[in-house]
This record gives structure tokens, C-alpha cells and sequence, in this order.
């Protein structure tokens, strides 16, 4: 089985219940994600950048409409907030989620509003998407700008309400402020190794090496643009190199699947046909990574840790 630690599902739901549709994750996730062994993923509240100008108000949306899926699916889905919780959807055989938040320039400069959405349920955190906010700086943003003082005060308090803290989307400088910031384990949710692709949102051998020092977990990130410099290295072997590489460099300890499907959007806002790795298209194709895995070499023992064991590590520490 997997645990899948980054999913914008939460979009399309939002999306569909702006349609006027209901029952959306029952409809249009949940086969798939069977297919796929997923057993259960992080969902992440993100705000798509069209509602960046009101983005407060697009996070209510965004929770307004998960409850009421929650109300149609409660049966198949459970939203959980420990590791205790977690073990007890995995025996009532339902998918479980924590939720995430995926970025926080929505709060602006008030830090009470994390208290607020930890009482909602959220147990996962970054500090931003990639644009520039008053806590930190996104991948896209300034080289030269870092954590701000605000930011501190953040990490601090998502560390104090043991939540988990997700590096992915920090642009460098960001990235090495907030280790300075915190002792506690930390999480890259959806990245890869950026000496097998040189994209800014991949992480540097450094980088790796620090997240494995605070035994921290880094996502695989399936999107083809984090994968490979051209579309010929774009592929599911690849990928694995990927994952292979990370192992060999931090340890398979640290190495874990998050990731990123771009299914969830309309083709042309966030790419195409071309953005998907054959093979990995969706949350149905998810097995495929482990299957290749094994027959290139991993273990059995090795697989599992990839595939759940070593996220399922991090929410045991962290989520209390």
C-alpha cells in the first residue's frame, strides 16, 4: 500500500461544488485511488494563483466544501489527526487524509489564523506556494529573500502545535533560514533530487542531506518538469532514478512518495498531456512506481518503507 504525502484533490472538490455537483470524492476519486493502493495521503488546502487577491476567503471555500463531501463520503474516508487516528481508519478499511495546508499567504501577518485552522483539523504546513509572502519566499520569488521575521515566529508555532512542517516550495534561501529556525523533523512533501534535474523546486544534495539530519522525509514528486531536463528523460525509469539516487545519497529511511498529480486541473492551467509520466498518470497508475521499484532492484522491505512506512514514522512522531 501507499501513502500519497500531496494531493490537491481538495481543488477539484472545491471546484465541483462550485458547479453545483455533490459526492464528488466518492465519484471521481476513490476508485482510482483503490486502483492505485493508495491507502491514504495528505490533502492539501492550496489557493490556485487566480485567488491569490482574495485568498482568505478562498480557503473557507476550500474547507466549506470539504465538509460537505465529508457528509456523502464519511463511510469510505476518514479525516485524521494522529497516528492513532490513522491506524484506526486503516482497520475500519477506509482511506484516510490529513489535512494540509499548502502554502500560508493567506494568513497575511496573522499567525492566530494557524490556530484556527489547526481546530478545523489541519496537521501540515508550509510557508508558502512560490510566490513571495510575509513569512517566506516561494521558489519563484527573490533568490535574495529568505525567511522574514514573521516567518520565524511561524515555524515556531507550527513546531508548538506539533504539526507537521513541509519545506517543498521554499526557494533556497527560505529553505536553509528555516533550518536554522528548527530542531524537529521535517518533510519535503512533493520534491526530487536536483542534481538529476536542475529545477528550482528540486533539492540540492545539501539540502537532502539536511532533511535526513533532522530525520526528516522527502516526497517523490511525479510531475515530468521535476523528473528530467528534456521530455526523453521524462519517463517511469527515471523517476526511480530519482528515488534510487535520494536513497543512495540520504538513506532509505528518508525517501517517500508524494506525488502531485496533475489530474485534478483542467489541461492548459498547469500543463497538458505532456506534464504526466507515462505510466504515473493519475492515482490509479500509483502502484506502478512500486512494481518498477522491485524489478529494479529494491526490496520487499525497502518498497514498504518508500511506499508508507517512513511517512507513517514521521506522523508517529510528530502528530501526538
Amino acid at each position: 500500500m501507499i501513502f500519497d504525502a500531496h494531493s490537491d484533490i481538495l481543488s477539484d472538490i472545491t471546484t465541483k461544488y462550485s458547479n453545483g455537483e455533490t459526492d464528488v470524492f466518492r465519484r471521481y476519486h476513490y476508485d482510482g485511488i483503490v486502483k492505485g493502493k493508495v491507502e491514504g495521503s495528505i490533502f492539501v488546502i492550496w489557493v490556485e494563483p487566480e485567488y491569490m487577491d482574495n485568498s482568505y476567503a478562498r480557503v473557507i471555500k476550500i474547507m466549506d466544501s470539504l465538509k460537505k463531501d465529508y457528509e456523502y463520503s464519511h463511510d469510505i474516508l476518514s479525516i485524521v489527526k494522529s497516528y492513532d487516528e490513522m491506524m484506526t481508519a486503516k482497520k475500519e478499511n477506509k482511506f484516510y487524509i490529513f489535512i494540509g495546508l499548502e502554502g500560508l499567504e493567506n494568513i497575511k501577518d496573522n499567525l492566530d489564523l494557524i490556530d484556527s485552522y489547526y481546530e478545523f483539523g489541519c496537521r501540515h504546513a508550509s510557508l508558502t506556494w512560490n510566490e513571495e509572502n510575509m513569512l517566506a519566499t516561494g521558489a519563484k520569488g527573490r533568490a535574495s529573500r529568505g525567511l522574514t521575521s514573521l516567518g520565524k515566529k511561524a515555524v515556531k508555532k507550527i513546531n508548538d502545535k506539533k504539526m507537521i512542517l513541509d519545506l517543498s516550495h521554499l526557494n533556497d534561501k527560505s529553505f536553509f533560514d528555516v533550518i536554522d529556525a528548527t530542531d524537529k523533523p521535517l518533510i519535503a512533501s512533493h520534491s526530487n533530487a536536483r542534481k538529476l534535474c536542475d529545477a528550482s523546486r528540486n533539492l540540492t544534495d545539501e539540502q537532502l542531506k539536511l532533511i535526513r539530519d533532522l530525520n526528516g522525509v522527502v516526497g517523490f514528486n511525479s510531475y515530468s518538469d521535476f523528473i528530467g531536463n528534456d521530455k526523453d528523460s521524462q519517463t517511469l525509469e527515471m523517476c526511480v532514478n530519482h528515488i534510487k539516487y535520494m536513497c543512495d545519497l540520504i538513506g532509505v529511511d528518508h525517501v517517500g512518495l508524494g506525488f502531485d498529480y496533475l489530474d485534478y486541473f483542467e489541461d492548459g492551467v498547469f500543463g497538458d498531456a505532456s506534464s504526466y509520466i507515462k505510466g504515473l498518470e493519475n492515482s490509479s497508475k500509483s502502484y506502478n512506481i512500486i512494481e518498477y521499484m522491485l524489478n529494479s532492484g529494491f526490496t520487499k522491505e525497502e518498497s514498504e518503507k518508500i511506499a508508507y512506512k517512513n511517512f507513517h514514522k514521521i506522523i508517529k512522531t510528530i502528530l501526538i
